[in-house]
């Protein structure tokens, strides 16, 4: 009885985790409809407004659930404070880029640039951490090299917007293997570190009489002041979904997020798809699939040898939490 009700117990905390992670990728992965519908206020304004509302309701979080402490502690110490910094200095790169993406109507980009991510991680964990690349590893960054390398050859030039979106992400990271903060947390701190860049630029913008919120309908501004929540409550999904997962099952789940931006590319805003993309898109996704096959097979070897905790995911770091 007591061996039925654990695993009941632990189903119905599968089942939880689950639902969380699809929740938390599933926003993350719809967020272009929200970008696109702002699309009439000015870029840097746009991030601008995005960060200090991001400061202000995950400052609120921590005030709700007493972990101010916690943040300043995170700030007391250096090695953490200066990884954060440059971490802050990513989410901005990442998501003023991630803006304009959407806004040029090339959600595509986006998208390949999501899916590359996880490829990213296991070459900057190579790089940078002096982690073994398993073989299959290696055949899916290969795979995946060849298919961005027609797009290049095709488009006549290197995809530059997938390949910042996935370095940025990458780099992010990797930082937080530096700074191991809760993702509300590390966001509280990060938009915090920005917010007076961010406030002294939309003040400038109302003093010298350039805002582009004075000239947008009333809707679009009440839309923009839900961009902090927007922004917050998905970490929160995703907080409550890791320690519920597996985390080579939650690995998986981060495929949602790149696969809705490219549905939505392809087939609500009709987006080119042509023979170099699909080659591109291809070869990516064959490398996530055995880069997948490689994660699953790691994570099963490591609890067949009795050891504590899930298996890292094939890059030695956790999935990806979106900061687009």
């Amino acid at each position: 009885m007591r061996a039925l009700s654990t695993r009941a117990l632990r189903s119905s905390r599968a089942a939880t985790g689950a639902a969380c992670a699809i929740a938390a990728y599933g926003a993350w992965g719809l967020l272009p409809i929200y970008w696109k519908a702002l699309s009439e206020v000015p870029l840097f304004e746009l991030l601008a407004h995005r960060i200090w509302l991001s400061a202000a309701f995950a400052l609120v979080l921590l005030a709700a659930t007493r972990r101010i402490g916690v943040a300043r502690e995170v700030l007391a110490q250096p090695r953490a404070r200066n990884a954060l910094v440059v971490s802050a200095s990513l989410i901005a790169l990442n998501w003023g880029l991630f803006i304009f993406t959407v806004a040029r109507g090339d959600v595509l980009a986006s998208s390949l640039g999501y899916f590359l991510n996880p490829l990213v991680n296991v070459a900057l964990g190579v790089v940078f951490l002096r982690e073994r690349m398993r073989p299959l590893q290696g055949v899916a960054v290969a795979i995946a090299a060849a298919g961005m390398s027609v797009l290049a050859v095709a488009s006549g030039g290197l995809p530059w917007i997938s390949l910042v979106l996935a370095l940025s992400f990458g780099f992010y990271g990797l930082l937080r293997k530096v700074a191991p903060v809760t993702p509300v947390v590390s966001l509280a701190v990060e938009t915090t570190l920005l917010a007076p860049l961010a406030l002294g630029y939309v003040v400038w913008l109302a003093l010298s009489g350039q805002a582009g919120l004075g000239r947008v309908p009333g809707g679009t501004i009440a839309l923009l002041g839900a961009s902090g929540v927007l922004t917050g409550l998905p970490l929160l999904a995703f907080a409550a979904a890791a320690p519920r997962l597996r985390l080579a099952t939650l690995g998986l789940f981060q495929y949602l997020a790149p696969s809705l931006h490219f549905c939505l590319a392809v087939g609500l805003y009709r987006e080119p798809f042509a023979r170099p993309q699909l080659v591109a898109f291809g070869s990516v996704w064959v490398a996530l699939a055995l880069y997948s096959a490689d994660s699953i097979r790691a994570a099963r070897a490591a609890g067949r040898a009795g050891q504590a905790g899930p298996a890292p995911d094939a890059s030695g770091v956790h999935p990806s939490i979106e900061i687009s």
